[in-house]
């Protein structure tokens, strides 16, 4: 661990040093091949020696007149171009949640999650993180819990905030806005976009977008009407622009499930599991995708309440094709003892016991 000075003094963990600590550590980190974090680490993420991170995105902080925004919509999955060492706009989402500590669960944080914490999370991670050579945490805008009493106030400073969005020397800025998917609403131009704690400022989006977005994320959108007695959040990280003064258009986004405590999950066949382990509670890590193709190669969760290393837990759909089946199965062997299996057509096996239990 070493003292690093940002806006103030805070300790952090040496880099590349997460896997080192033991699991139950707070400051133990699987290592970055676990997840899709692997090939982004080092060339799109830098760690610099000031303590600040640097990343590299794929999409623009600003538009210019006669350029495009077709090519930077964000569809599923991720965007092409992982290979150039850039992030897309969902790898953006996963690591802000993943530096804000939304992918992992301790019994302490039962009932705590909620949209104050969220909020203040993940504006404390863009705190030290650098886009486009600027703190990321000028352009993001996460809101802040609607309350009758305090909505002027709120939206007073909800402006503020946004005010970077005016055009300036003839380019158009753009700012990141990250919340809950509420709703959406057909209007004359378009569509509105509503999102949780924002009801006096919709998301404008133009009606040929909103067809691709719902097309892309169509089986994220479904989730919600899945069968599973379980509570689905689905979290939009949307890049807008002003169209007119204090009004906000969509000019990409991309999209994630989470838990109902904001644990990000890849499909609906992870939320029983991560129900199962928040219940028990035990202390585990969900790796994110990034921008990987192939997400079947990484446990589904890592247990880290067992010992000196994280047990891997896996899931097999039946609803998998075959390709994605056979990555699974690989990802296991290559796990040997230290996977946990489970096919999700039959009974949950129980799971390892916690080696300090209580």
């Amino acid at each position: 661990m070493y003292v690093a000075h940002l806006r103030h003094y805070v300790v952090k963990r040496l880099p590349n040093g997460g896997s080192r600590h033991h699991p139950r550590c707070v400051s133990f980190e699987p290592e970055s091949a676990m997840s899709g974090l692997g090939p982004l680490a080092g060339g799109a993420i830098r760690e610099l020696e000031t303590g600040r991170t640097e990343v590299r995105v794929d999409f623009p902080w600003t538009r210019r007149p006669g350029r495009s925004a077709a090519h930077d919509i964000i569809a599923n999955p991720g965007q092409v171009g992982a290979t150039a060492r850039r992030m897309s706009l969902r790898a953006v989402l996963h690591f802000l949640f993943e530096r804000a500590g939304f992918n992992r669960w301790t019994p302490a944080m039962a009932g705590r999650r909620n949209q104050a914490v969220v909020r203040k999370y993940l504006l404390e991670a863009a705190e030290s993180i650098d886009v486009a050579s600027s703190p990321l945490a000028d352009r993001l805008f996460v809101p802040e819990t609607f309350s009758e009493s305090a909505k002027v106030e709120a939206a007073r400073r909800r402006r503020e905030k946004l005010a970077v969005l005016r055009p300036r020397d003839g380019a158009t800025p753009l700012a990141l806005v990250i919340g809950e998917f509420k709703a959406i609403e057909v209007v004359e131009e378009g569509r509105r976009i509503w999102i949780r704690h924002m009801p006096d400022a919709p998301l404008l989006i133009e009606g040929r977008l909103w067809a691709r977005f719902a097309r892309s994320y169509a089986p994220l959108f479904e989730a919600r009407d899945a069968d599973t007695g379980l509570r689905v959040r689905l979290v939009i990280a949307a890049l807008i622009k002003a169209r007119r003064e204090l009004t906000y258009e969509i000019d990409a986004a991309s999209l994630m499930m989470t838990s109902d405590q904001w644990i990000p999950a890849e499909g609906v066949h992870e939320l029983p599991l991560i129900d199962a382990l928040v219940r028990e509670g035990r202390r585990f890590i969900k790796p994110l995708r990034y921008d990987a193709t192939n997400v079947e190669a990484f446990a589904n969760a890592l247990l880290v309440d067992v010992g000196a290393r994280p047990c891997l837990l896996h899931l097999i759909s039946p609803y998998m094709d075959e390709r994605s089946r056979a990555a699974k199965r690989r990802a296991i062997e290559q796990a040997a003892q230290d996977a946990w299996v489970w096919e999700t057509d039959q009974p949950m096996p129980s799971l390892p016991k916690p080696d300090n239990p209580g």
